[in-house]
């Protein structure tokens, strides 16, 4: 039987990154595909993120991030949700070298600036499919 609740998904603006118009097109993109979304806002830190994350009950952490200060946060935040299920994808300015470090870690997916927005609700769409046919889903 499926699961009658809607994907929710998280977006957070971590670090000192003050530009959020990206992040908030997206948050509506997803929105318009059906699922639910929490924005956390602008700097927050991975650990406001991951307390979010757990306390939300969402299905997949998004992080946007353009400052240059991906690799760190993308680490500590995957760190924090060890264990926890929860995919974590980033979007932003992600440098393509950067992107094996970012896999390696345990980044799931990267979209960088200018992905389009079918791309990244396939993505979670197919992500949460898959995670909810597992025998330890949620």
């Amino acid at each position: 039987m499926a699961d009658p609740r809607p994907v929710r998904v998280l977006v957070a603006k971590p670090g000192l990154d003050g530009h959020d118009k990206g992040a908030k097109v997206v948050v509506q993109a997803l929105r318009d595909a059906g699922m639910e979304v929490v924005y956390t806002g602008l700097h927050r830190t991975p650990a406001e993120i991951a307390r979010a994350a757990i306390d939300e009950d969402v299905d997949v952490v998004g992080l946007s991030i353009l400052s240059g200060a991906h690799l760190p946060i993308c680490r500590d935040v995957v760190a924090r949700l060890a264990g926890s299920g929860k995919p974590v994808i980033v979007g932003g300015v992600i440098p393509v070298q950067d992107e094996a470090a970012l896999r390696e870690c345990g980044i799931e997916r990267v979209f960088r600036m200018g992905a389009p927005f079918e791309e990244i609700v396939e993505w979670i769409r197919r992500r949460c499919r898959a995670s909810s046919s597992s025998p330890v889903s949620r």
